[in-house]
């Protein structure tokens, strides 16, 4: 997407059709998320700063630009100097000069560095921040929307992979490293390797006029020789960039420098910040909730990286802190003189990440998913130690995306989209009895009328002559409509079969929009999106984004 190419008018958007479904109808979410979206100050204990409202973001920012104490030019020439490197262009120059100004404040999301940007909710994510920023903005309070990469996780496998809805089925792409270490995600430099991926995709893309833009988009941040974080941040500023959307890296030399001393101070009290996490959860607990995190006695809220570049956990152990990999040990001193002068040496873990992000910038509220929420429920505890108040966050925009394609195929076989959530084989047993097996629904219907009537006359028989033949009777009888369920069930499936045309579109339809059991946003990527629809397909998103709703929305393209 070229600087002047990008966020074209949303008129192309106007026709699109969207309904919200609760997320109380989808299946696998948790209490505690359900209750944030829709009872949220019985949940005020864990979330203090909860924003039920555009005014209640409002008041907030007040509060944040009063209390912040970073020098606001340094901070700005640091995101400028990050930002003009991975070429975000101008508009997203003009938003760092925005943040400048003492009366303008940040709406940050963030996601895991993930290959070719990762799952559709990373950009989800990033437009929510948009709109939000955009509405503040509309109503009285200058903001900017803001995207923190996390680039220093360790954790490569969770990255390394994505899929990609293809011409004939979503193509699961896997990136190989050799380096076995666990070292920052953002230190790892591609190979050739990230070459040949992208050469493997080119002939599963559907081959439309958008194919080589979905491609361009792609070689053009994911080449030999960039780091895989700062690749992840080239992708999404080639895309984002138009929106005036700001890309923070938290390994920037600058950026570690200027937060050591939140770090520092949660070194010194990290005990206090264990205990008060520990003593969170026991009330989470007795609420019945769940923790999103497990923290044991020894928990410490940074990671060290060694000489060689492992990032290591932290252990609080009684003579002070000890790193995990080299089992060396260090006073709490000796800690808080490291990050004075080692600053790029360590990283906040995910209980104190959100902390840090907040020292540096003015955030006035955060655009999370499910479990950034769960994890907000206790790293409040840490905000508190630190003598911060809790950002607020909110959920992100949730959507899945219907494509033509797979609205004729419910279409075809009497569907809603909702279907999705059921059982496969259910569903596709209704598709046999309505649509494509007439014929077997109605024969196996028929006999297992006959063989009830038959069943009845032997029980009135066994009543009158012995009734405990009349009880082994009900026995046998479960059992003879057990085996014809299951023939029925066979039957059903080798209609399925015979019929190869309805399987391959039923299972192209599960596979994109509820890959795996989950919500689409969850597997799939932009890619196979923007091979389809082009960029454009991002403005569309955007369009159909409603603040006011917090259910799953799906878009019918």
């Amino acid at each position: 997407m070229t600087e002047e190419s990008a966020c074209p008018s949303l008129v192309a958007s106007g026709s699109l059709r969207v309904e919200s479904i609760p997320f109380l109808r989808i299946p696998g979410q948790s209490k505690l998320f359900i209750r944030y979206q829709t009872d949220r100050p019985s949940l005020k204990e864990f979330y203090p700063n909860a924003p039920e409202t555009l005014d209640d973001i409002h008041s907030y920012a007040k509060q944040v630009n009063a209390a912040y104490t970073l020098d606001r030019n340094e901070v700005a020439d640091a995101l400028a100097s990050l930002n003009a490197s991975l070429d975000a262009g101008e508009r997203v120059a003009a938003a760092i000069d925005k943040l400048r100004d003492a009366t303008t404040v940040a709406v940050f999301t963030g996601q895991q560095s993930g290959l070719f940007g990762g799952p559709l909710y990373t950009i989800y994510k990033a437009l929510t921040a948009i709109k939000v920023a955009s509405e503040l903005t509309r109503t009285g309070t200058p903001a900017v929307a803001m995207f923190w990469a996390a680039t220093e996780d360790h954790d490569f496998d969770e990255v390394a992979s994505v899929t990609i809805a293809g011409q004939t089925e979503p193509e699961r792409l896997v990136y190989a490293d050799n380096d076995e270490r666990e070292i920052p995600v953002g230190d790892r430099v591609l190979t050739s390797e990230i070459d040949r991926l992208i050469a493997d995709l080119v002939p599963e893309l559907a081959q439309t006029e958008f194919s080589r833009q979905a491609v361009d988009q792609l070689k053009d941040a994911w080449r030999p020789g960039e780091g895989f974080g700062r690749a992840f941040l080239r992708q999404l500023a080639k895309l984002l960039g138009c929106f005036e959307m700001i890309f923070v890296d938290p390994q920037d030399d600058a950026l570690k420098r200027l937060s050591g001393p939140i770090m520092a101070l949660a070194a010194q009290k990290a005990p206090e910040i264990t205990s008060e996490i520990q003593k969170r959860d026991i009330r989470l607990s007795e609420a019945g909730l769940h923790r999103q995190v497990l923290v044991e006695d020894d928990y410490f809220p940074l990671f060290w990286e060694t000489d060689d570049g492992v990032r290591t956990p932290l252990r609080l152990v009684k003579d002070g802190v000890r790193a995990r990999s080299t089992r060396r040990t260090f006073s709490m001193d000796e800690v808080v003189r490291a990050i004075e002068t080692e600053p790029h040496r360590f990283s906040a873990g995910v209980m104190l990440r959100a902390v840090v992000q907040d020292f540096l910038f003015p955030t006035a509220l955060y655009i999370g998913g499910a479990a950034e929420i769960a994890y907000f429920a206790q790293s409040g505890a840490v905000y508190e130690v630190l003598g911060r108040p809790a950002t607020p966050i909110i959920h992100r925009q949730s959507f899945s995306v219907v494509e033509p394609r797979h609205q004729r195929a419910l279409d075809a076989y009497g569907l809603a989209f909702s279907d999705v959530f059921e059982d496969r084989d259910a569903v596709k047993t209704r598709v046999v009895e309505k649509v494509i097996g007439q014929d077997a629904a109605r024969l196996f219907a028929d006999v297992e009328e006959e063989i009830n009537i038959e069943l009845r006359r032997l029980d009135e028989y066994f009543a009158a002559v012995d009734p405990t033949l009349a009880a082994n009777l009900a026995t046998r009888r479960r059992k003879i409509l057990y085996h014809i369920a299951a023939l029925r069930k066979k039957a059903y499936q080798s209609e399925i079969r015979r019929n190869s045309d309805a399987d391959r579109r039923l299972q192209r339809v599960f596979d994109e929009l509820y890959p795996g059991g989950a919500l689409q946003e969850r597997t799939l990527n932009i890619t196979g999106l923007i091979d389809r629809y082009g960029v454009d397909v991002i403005d569309w998103i955007y369009a159909a984004i409603d603040l006011d709703d917090r259910g799953h929305r799906v878009i019918y393209l």
